[in-house]
This record gives structure tokens, C-alpha cells and sequence, in this order.
């Protein structure tokens, strides 16, 4: 089998295709410049060589494929080189759409938020069913120890990300997939970088309903009105709605009955027990480690897009029971001197407000500290900037890491955070302020969709430092 070099290949989209051109037998090596847990930890298991930096002399003369990474772009010397020389090349979506997808019944996963823990739970469900999935997950599954695998069944689940595809091609990825299910989770303007408005999203998303066979199924946020708006351009396949709350339907089930056609009954405030209802009907009780509305709602889409393939929910819903989750969704890192630490994802003020409810549900009267790192495009540029404050209602104090390139003014965010917030110059001198600032039994939340230069197994081990003295 031939060799292919991946630009960008430590990002958690372009990793998980580095996985499966390793399974089908290509010979894979790969460069980037911003590496971390968990790909870089995935990539070296998986014995892909990784070459620092986007030099042209790091993509090797007989890679007879280039597959290139969104976040590279021209005038980036590799990419630049790539051109001059006339060599085959690809984007990282194209690239699973020809070598993986053909003649497998595919399960895409949408939305703002919530899509790689969604996509983990829809491949765990077709697991615990005996399907043997293949599946794209943007993030390592603990429950796989991996983040991308081609999988032995005819279904293959994957992360559908609005994300534009490469610098040659500004469509989403998920148009690329062309999925028979197809599930919508929600959706809110993100992404400043590349789009200028909500309705820029809805477009592509739009695109993304044209491609669903009528076959097929979509499952979508019932309580989602820019969602609504989306089906409203024109749907040509058969929708079922899930959601909680009845009073906000948004989109009303295509059978003419009340509520959603999947919804849930909370047994727990948390989120971390409730019944599983379809169309009104309870098809079983679902006790989990994970905690939130969110993960009720995504759980409900999971749920609901392997009915469409054909499986029971009280087939597989005690399965969850086991369910891990995904390594950086609010993942306990470790617990020193009664302080326990947590890693997540949450880049998004919807994504931050509702992991601290969850997590508030959880821990109770606990004091609740955010370190965060606004590092998304969609951050740096300031187009969440008015929202960032209140998402953090719930935490009883935040340390902003405060870099020269953040474009808007942190300072006004710090003055209407509810609880005690600060920023910090510097990765050292914010985990100086939080060493200082906690005291046992508090829950410590470090939030970034990067690598925050590995601050928070640093703090764990400051942690234990200190209580070893």
C-alpha cells in the first residue's frame, strides 16, 4: 500500500484519519506544530511517525498523497510546496468520504455542541448491540481507547463537523458524507472565523439535509428553533424530533402527537438517572456516570439514531451504565489535599454554562474554580465575549489566561463574572493564582479546546507537591 503524508495530523479530525489509513494498510507519517494529549499520545501507539513544524522537507518525496488539515492554509511553506511540486492532494473529509465510507451505511453527527460526545454514545450503543461500528470521533473514546477505527460492521458513526473542509474547499466537512442518518443536535453561531453570521451556518447545514436520502432518518432538537429554520428550507426526509422541555417545541413531530418523540424523565437532578421515553412510552431506565442536561440530550439523539438502524433502546440502554465518555469531557484528572481536578473542552458559553450546571448538580454547595484559556477562533475574536460572563454563573471563581493576540478587552469580561475572576499573563502565573486560591473540597474546571500548555496535569502535580509538605 502506498504512503501518504497528513498535514496537521495531531488535530483530533486529521488524527483519526491517520488511524484508519494505518488500518487499511498505508504507510502513514505525518507533521504539525502544535502537538498534545491525547492524538499525540494516540499517533505514538500507533507507531505514525510525526514530524515538527510544516517544513517542506518534512513531507517525505515518496508520499505519493498529501491529505491536508483546515487549519493550514496558503503561504504555509509545506502547503506552498505541496503546489509548486504538482503533488496529489486532498482534504482530510474527501479522504474519508472515498477510502472508508462507500458501501457503509454512515451516521453522522451535527451541531454546535456535544458532537464527539454524541458520536461516542451512538458508536458505544451499536457496540453494546453487537454491530461492531467503525467510527470518527474528534477525541479519544476511553470506552475504545482510540479515536477512529474502520470497524467490522456495516455501520460506520462519525463527528459531522460545519467546519470548512480545507483551504481549497470552504464547504463543510459533513457534506462530504453524504450520511442515511443523520443527527442534528443543536445550533448556535460559532465559528467568526470563517462565517459572518447564523445564517451562513444554517446554509451549510441545510446542505448537509439535502444530502439524507429520504430512506434515511434525521434526528433533530426538537426545542431548537434555528434548527426549525433549517427544516424549513426544505426536508425531503423523515425527521424525529427529541428534547425535554415541552413547553419549548419548536419543531412538532411529523405524526401529529404532543412533546417529542424522544424525550426523557429525569429520576435524578443531575441527569445521571432518568427513563427513556419514545413517542410517550417508556422504553428504559438509563443510569450513567454523566451528568448534565446536555448528556440527556445526547443521549436521547443517540439513542434515537440507533433505532433507525435498527436497534432496541432496551436492548443496549443497561449498557450505559459502563459508559466512559471521551478523555477532556469534564475528566477527572485526580484528586490531591480534597482538591479534585477536572480537563474539559468547553469552548463555547453554551458548552461552559451547561458543563457547570452539571457539574454544580453534582458536587452540591462545593465551591466550583474555573481556569480558562479563550483560545478558539471564535474566542480570540471576541464574538462570545457579552456571553462569557454569564455562562460562569455558576462557578465561585475564575483565572482567565490572558495572551497578547486576545483581541477584545478581558477586563471587562473579569468585572461581570459573578464570582471572584482574575486573569493571569501567563500559564505559570495562572497556576500560581489558582495554587493560592483553593482550599479543600473544591472542584477545580480547566477549559480549553487546546493543549493550555498542559496546565492542568501540571496543577495535579503542584497539587500533590503541596500536600506533601
Amino acid at each position: 500500500m502506498s504512503k501518504i503524508h497528513i498535514l496537521g495530523i495531531a488535530g483530533t479530525f486529521m488524527g483519526g484519519v491517520a488511524a484508519l489509513a494505518r488500518e487499511l494498510g498505508f504507510e502513514v507519517e505525518g507533521s504539525d506544530q502544535a502537538v498534545y494529549p491525547p492524538m499525540s499520545t494516540q499517533l505514538e501507539q500507533l507507531g505514525i511517525e510525526l514530524r515538527q513544524g510544516y517544513l517542506p522537507e518534512n513531507i517525505s518525496a515518496d508520499a505519493e498523497e498529501v491529505v491536508v488539515g483546515n487549519a493550514l492554509s496558503r503561504g504555509n511553506p509545506a502547503v506552498e510546496q505541496v503546489l509548486d511540486d504538482g503533488r496529489r492532494y486532498t482534504s482530510g473529509a474527501q479522504w474519508l468520504a472515498e477510502r472508508v465510507l462507500p458501501g457503509r451505511t454512515t451516521l453522522a453527527v451535527a451541531g454546535t455542541h456535544g458532537k464527539t460526545t454524541t458520536t461516542t454514545i451512538l458508536a458505544f450503543l451499536l457496540q453494546a448491540a453487537g454491530r461492531e461500528p467503525g467510527f470518527l470521533i474528534g477525541g479519544v473514546a476511553e470506552d475504545f481507547g482510540t479515536s477512529a477505527r474502520l470497524g467490522g460492521g456495516r455501520e460506520f458513526v462519525v463527528e459531522a463537523d460545519e467546519y470548512d473542509t480545507a483551504f481549497f474547499d470552504k464547504r463543510s466537512k459533513f457534506v462530504h458524507y453524504r450520511p442515511t442518518v443523520a443527527i442534528l443536535n443543536n445550533l448556535e453561531y460559532d465559528h467568526a472565523d470563517i462565517f459572518p453570521d447564523l445564517a451562513a451556518i444554517q446554509r451549510q447545514f441545510h446542505h448537509l439535509v439535502r444530502t439524507v436520502p429520504r430512506r434515511g432518518r434525521l434526528l433533530v432538537n426538537g426545542e431548537d428553533a434555528h434548527l426549525a429554520e433549517v427544516l424549513a428550507m426544505g426536508c425531503w426526509t423523515p425527521v424525529e424530533t427529541f428534547g425535554l422541555d415541552d413547553a419549548a417545541v419548536a419543531i412538532p413531530r411529523a405524526d401529529g402527537g404532543a412533546g417529542f418523540d424522544w424525550s426523557a424523565r429525569l429520576l435524578e437532578a443531575d441527569g445521571s438517572a432518568f427513563i427513556v421515553l419514545h413517542r410517550g412510552q417508556d422504553v428504559g431506565t438509563l443510569r450513567w456516570p454523566l451528568v448534565g442536561r446536555h448528556n440527556v440530550m445526547n443521549a436521547l439523539a443517540a439513542l434515537a439514531a440507533a433505532h433507525a438502524v435498527g436497534v432496541e433502546p432496551a436492548q443496549v440502554i443497561p449498557a450505559l451504565a459502563g459508559f466512559a465518555s471521551v478523555k477532556r469531557r469534564l475528566e477527572v484528572l485526580g484528586t490531591q489535599g480534597g482538591v479534585t481536578v477536572y480537563d474539559d473542552f468547553a469552548h463555547h458559553p453554551t458548552a461552559i454554562r451547561t458543563t457547570l450546571e452539571g457539574l454544580r448538580a453534582r458536587v452540591g454547595d462545593a465551591r466550583i474554580v474555573v481556569a480558562m484559556e479563550p483560545r478558539s477562533n471564535s474566542m480570540r475574536l471576541g464574538a462570545h465575549a457579552g456571553a462569557l460572563a454569564p455562562s460562569l454563573d455558576l462557578a465561585d471563581a475564575v483565572v482567565f489566561l490572558h495572551r497578547p493576540e486576545l483581541a477584545w478587552d478581558a477586563g471587562k469580561v473579569v468585572a461581570a463574572v459573578r464570582g471572584q475572576a482574575r486573569t493571569a499573563s501567563d500559564t505559570g502565573a495562572l497556576l500560581d493564582a489558582l495554587r493560592e486560591a483553593v482550599r479543600p473540597g473544591d472542584h477545580v474546571v480547566f477549559m480549553s479546546n487546546g493543549g493550555f500548555d498542559g496546565a492542568p496535569r501540571r496543577f495535579v502535580a503542584m497539587l500533590a507537591g503541596r500536600s506533601a509538605v
